[in-house]
This record gives structure tokens, C-alpha cells and sequence, in this order.
């Protein structure tokens, strides 16, 4: 299954995911469960686009729980392929190929376990829906936002949900890590366009639109951010201290104290990328555009910045600092993408769910309520006053986790087995539970 929706390519931008929707929603109906196509937003000239649903009811009005993926990928890049990105090859018990963790892997374990409990002889006690969208790799405005805006019926009763941001990093030498993504960094995205005298780049201008947007971005660049330790990143480092080394056991279980009162351990915590960004607004510089031939000056040029900020943070705060830092009224800032990421509550029955599914399934595993360095569909959810953690369960090694947006995106054939089955324990447990 998951081959075969590799081989639909569904490369945002355009999208075109109308046709792997068919796809799923013609899998779910072949084992006699209720789903169709759910016609999205499509360019007039451009491919279709569309969302696939699934739903297997209970046989009472519990609140039901949705299970969130999407079906649109991020470009493969030119180099670093062992294959074909869009062969879905299977080798060495994997399937390899753009897509197979983000996110139509997500969405065949979904799939395989709505089939499953389609096949219980007494069903739940809530509905299960499987929802899998397009859009969600440039923001989900087109997806799950306008399913919510435009078509919020199909997702009546729904009070909890699933979807990415979250698995079991599996590690040799020590407990599984059950890392549940309760929240996430916000993204904050920024144009900066410079305008100057265009013409021959023998006879450079004093305005030149090039050497004044790359003052700008220098500034940019070289700001260091404060450290910040929201009680989120705090609760999750708090959960993970019996992972650390013994050293760094105490900071764990108290980062704001750490962090601004032992300056080796500090110094240790902040030489970790992955730390840095759970303590940092982290920015990044991503597009650049200047002239078309090496020989002219541009009239304009334009950067792009993609800015991940704490929760709590919003981006007109942050645009507001941006303005300030570069300081040049010549440089034009224009927000292309910003919203603020809530969180999820702990104390609930589906995170109580997942903690006994993990000490059957791993004894001795921590489960620790994670946020997110990265954004997902999860804010539209949230937005709602829908619980969501970002969680499937799969057992990853860091070097696979290297695959998502980059080469080689694979996983196991184990993995999908064994997540579909841990996910359907999952859901049976949180069934019993939540009454």
C-alpha cells in the first residue's frame, strides 16, 4: 500500500493529491468501511486536489477520535537518491521513497488500523475517523483549515486526535523514548525585498538592491537570540532527565535553574542543535532571488526567512524585533505565513492511554510530553479546543529520522506492522478509559 502511494506523486507545490485520496478511499471501501473524497480547493488550471475520510462508528456517542495525516510531500532535491524517490522500491525490508515517514506512511498505519477495528466483533464505544489531507507541507489553509471553515460537519464530535510529530526513538543502549509532541513552535515566515537602480553590473550603483538586502540578512544572521525555557520545553526535559547522562540528570529535572545558573552545564545543554531550538527562536535564511544573469544588476531582490518562534511567541512580536535589528527603511518586510501554536493538556485520558500501551509494549520506556521543533495541521485542531498530540507509534534510530525531507525517506516494513497493531492497542485502551 504504501509503495504504491509513494509512486503518486504529490510534490507541494502543485499538490495533486486528489488522486492518492482515490487512492486510500478506494482501500478503506474495499474492506467495507465508509469513506470518499473530499474535493478541496484547486487551482483553475492546475490539478485537482482533494482529502480523503474514513469512519468507523461506535455504538454510543463518546466523543470520537479523528486520526490526522496529510497526503502532500516536500521536493525531493537533486543529489543523494539510492533510487528513484517516487519508485516506492522496497529493499532490505524497507520502502523507500518520498513520503514513507511524511506522511503517507502515517497515513497506511492509519488506514491499517481503521481496517482492523473495522473488523471487531464488538465495536468501540466511539467513532474513528481517518482524515488525510493535502496542503499541509505550505501551511494547511487549503487542507485541514478550510475542511474546518468549509466543511466542519464531517469532524462533528470530535474531541481528541492524533497525528504526526511524535514516535519511539529506539536506542540500543537505552529505554525506548516515547516522545509525545503536546505542542510545537510556531512558524513565523518573512519576505524581505530590497529596489534599486537596475542595470550593467560593470557600473555598480550606489543603491544596488543585491549588497543592501544582503546588509539586511546579515543582521539577521548574527542575532542571537535570547534563551528561554517555556514550561513546555521545561515538562519535557523534567519527563526525559532519567535518559541523560548522570551529569546532566539534575538540570534535566530543573532547566530554567540550569540553564541560568550553571554555566558548564549550559554550555553542554546549548552545543546540541536539537536543545537549541526548544530554548531559541531559531530563524533561518531559505529563499533567495536576485538577478537572472550574472552580469546585471537586479532592480529588486528578495529573501525569504523562516522563523520558528516559542510558544507563547507571535509573529507581529517577532516582526516588530526583525524591523528593528536590520533597521534600514529601504528593506520591505511583508509576513507571508505566522500563527500561534497552543498547546494540549497532559492530563487526559489518551495521554494516560498511550503511557500503559507504552509499559506494556516497552516496560521500563519514558514517555515524555513533547514539544515540537517543527509545526504541523495540529494548531487548526487546537485552535478548535480539539486535545491533539502529535504521536504514531513507530521506533526510530536517529539516522532514519535524517530521511524526513531529506534523501533516502525510508521505513520499515516491521515498523508499519508494528505500528498499525500498537495503534489499534492505543485506541482500544483509550476506549476503555475515557468513559
Amino acid at each position: 500500500m504504501l509503495s504504491a502511494a509513494i509512486r503518486i506523486p504529490t510534490v507541494n507545490p502543485p499538490g495533486a493529491e486528489a488522486e492518492l485520496a482515490r487512492f486510500f478511499v478506494a482501500e478503506l471501501q474495499s474492506s467495507g468501511i465508509e469513506a470518499k473524497l473530499v474535493p478541496t480547493p484547486s487551482p483553475k488550471e492546475g490539478p485537482l486536489r482533494a482529502a480523503a475520510i474514513a469512519r468507523v462508528r461506535g455504538s454510543s456517542d463518546a466523543p470520537a477520535l479523528l486520526l490526522l495525516s496529510h497526503l502532500d510531500v516536500v521536493g525531493t532535491g537533486a543529489t543523494g537518491w539510492s533510487s528513484d524517490p517516487f519508485e516506492g522500491a522496497i529493499r532490505r525490508g524497507h520502502v523507500v521513497g518520498r513520503g514513507a515517514l511524511d506522511a503517507k506512511g502515517l497515513t497506511v498505519v492509519h488506514a491499517l488500523a481503521l481496517e482492523k477495528l473495522a473488523r471487531r466483533e464488538r465495536p468501540l464505544r466511539r467513532d474513528v475517523i481517518l482524515l488525510a489531507t493535502p496542503d499541509e507541507e505550505t501551511g494547511g489553509a487549503d487542507g485541514i483549515g478550510w475542511i474546518l471553515r468549509e466543511r466542519g460537519a464531517l469532524l462533528d464530535g470530535v474531541r481528541f486526535a492524533l497525528t504526526e510529530g511524535g514516535s519511539i526513538a529506539d536506542s540500543r543502549n537505552k529505554p525506548p523514548l516515547w516522545s509525545v509532541a503536546v505542542g510545537e513552535k510556531s512558524p513565523c515566515w518573512l519576505e524581505l525585498r530590497t529596489r534599486g537602480t537596475p542595470g550593467h553590473a560593470g557600473t555598480p550603483s550606489s543603491d544596488a538592491a543585491v549588497p543592501r538586502l544582503v546588509a539586511a540578512l546579515e543582521r539577521v544572521r548574527t542575532t542571537e537570540w535570547p534563551v528561554h525555557v517555556v514550561p513546555e520545553v521545561a515538562r519535557m526535559f523534567r519527563a526525559m532527565a532519567p535518559l541523560a547522562a548522570r551529569r546532566d540528570q539534575n538540570g534535566y529535572r530543573d532547566l530554567p535553574t540550569a540553564i541560568e545558573r550553571d554555566r558548564e552545564f549550559r554550555r553542554r545543554f546549548l552545543r546540541h542543535p536539537t536543545n537549541v531550538s526548544l530554548v531559541r527562536t531559531t530563524v533561518s535564511i531559505t529563499v533567495l532571488r536576485g538577478a537572472p544573469a550574472t552580469n546585471v544588476a537586479p532592480a529588486e531582490a528578495v529573501a525569504h526567512l523562516d522563523a520558528r518562534l516559542l510558544p507563547g511567541d507571535r509573529c507581529d512580536h517577532f516582526e516588530t524585533r526583525v524591523r528593528a535589528r536590520i533597521n534600514d527603511p529601504g528593506v520591505e518586510i511583508k509576513r507571508l505565513l505566522g500563527f500561534e501554536a497552543p498547546s494540549s493538556p497532559v492530563a487526559t485520558p489518551l495521554f494516560s492511554a498511550i503511557e500503559r500501551v507504552a509499559s506494556e509494549v516497552n516496560p521500563g520506556s519514558v514517555v515524555a510530553p513533547r514539544v515540537s521543533a517543527g509545526s504541523s495541521d495540529a494548531h487548526w485542531l487546537r485552535e478548535r479546543d480539539i486535545v491533539v498530540y502529535g504521536f504514531i507509534p513507530r521506533w526510530l534510530r536517529p539516522e532514519d529520522t535524517r530521511g524526513i525531507h531529506g534523501a533516502n525517506e525510508k521505513i520499515s516494513i516491521v515498523n508499519l506492522e508494528r505500528g498499525a497493531r500498537t495503534l489499534v492497542k492505543l485506541i482500544e485502551t483509550f476506549d476503555e478509559l475515557e468513559r
